[in-house]
């Protein structure tokens, strides 16, 4: 698979970029082994995950994926060739959130724990509610770094503004420099990331990451009516795309995934691909057949047409 390069680091990572949050969730620890060794045997080499992933699983506290990911990956014993990111911020609801400088501290050794790692080659800013000083959190990471606990800085759920502020204030050479972004982005999700986001993005090329980027599996083509939301434990989210934009985002899919002779993710992927910015689409995968629509994405070629199309539809 290619690769592409993280902003301005060393960092090369596939085209898609396997998303953790159903470890220790939807998966047990055999079936999330089984995965990530097809996903890196398929020419994968990037794994999200986070410190909360997956606090909402029944009889779960949270850390359960990354300790799934840092056992695999003592198991496999190859993380040289394995760029791991991972987030920090996120509300455990437990007490447990938050940038206050020492509790960045606390998670990122809590996180390197679990992962069993010296250093983490991503670290995300997860979310930022705006009620720590953005020099206070950089400052945090600043150390991290400096301790080798930490490689490279990105952010997620950043506000637009602070997400500037953050990135001039790396530029002055003061504080670590967001190299990435993880933005809510995907065909039925446009607005915000490509008002607010996208021209930062331009301006200070970051490279974007974009989560739930098949909609929590919207974009699969498999819930068309309320009656199919009960085929999964996400169903109950989707109701919101069933609209007139939704359906017709399905049925552009429909008509380009026919034409190239493949699924409906895959031409959701594909489209992502295709925009300016966009490094590898975060998509989580079930089955080794999910795993093969995703890397199936990286080979299809869309062309002025089709991305048409999927525009117009997604408008």
């Amino acid at each position: 698979m290619s690769k592409i390069k993280i902003g301005k680091t060393d960092l090369e990572v596939s085209r898609i970029n396997l998303g953790g949050n159903v470890f220790g969730w939807t998966l047990d620890e055999p079936k999330s082994f089984e995965i990530l060794d097809a996903f890196i045997d398929k020419g994968g080499n990037f794994i999200d995950t986070a410190d909360v992933y997956s606090a909402w699983g029944e009889g779960n506290k949270g850390g359960e994926s990354e300790t799934i990911i840092g056992k695999w990956l003592k198991k496999r014993g190859d993380k040289d060739n394995i760029v791991v990111a991972t987030k920090v911020g996120w509300d455990f609801g437990d007490g447990r959130k938050g940038l206050k400088p020492e509790y960045i501290k606390q998670a990122a050794e809590d996180s390197l724990r679990r992962l069993q790692l010296d250093t983490i080659d991503l670290y995300y800013t997860h979310i930022d509610e705006g009620d720590v000083p953005v020099e206070d959190y950089l400052g945090a990471y600043a150390d991290l770094i400096a301790e080798g606990k930490v490689r490279y800085i990105a952010a997620s759920n950043v506000p637009a503004d602070r997400l500037k502020k953050s990135i001039e204030l790396g530029l002055s050479g003061s504080y670590p420099l967001y190299q990435a972004l993880q933005p809510h982005y995907n065909l039925v999700e446009r607005t915000k990331y490509e008002t607010e986001y996208a021209p930062i993005v331009a301006e200070f090329g970051l490279t974007v990451f974009p989560y739930w980027s098949l909609a929590a599996g919207f974009l699969t083509g498999k819930y068309r009516s309320e009656a199919d939301l009960g085929k999964s434990v996400r169903g109950g989210d989707l109701k919101k795309y069933l609209n007139e934009k939704g359906l017709a985002v399905l049925a552009a899919l429909d008509k380009v995934s026919e034409k190239h002779g493949t699924s409906q993710a895959s031409v959701a992927l594909a489209w992502l691909l295709a925009k300016p910015g966009i490094g590898a689409p975060i998509a989580s995968a079930t089955s080794l057949s999910q795993l093969d629509t995703l890397f199936a994405a990286t080979q299809l070629h869309l062309n002025a047409e089709d991305v048409e199309l999927l525009d117009d539809a997604s408008k």
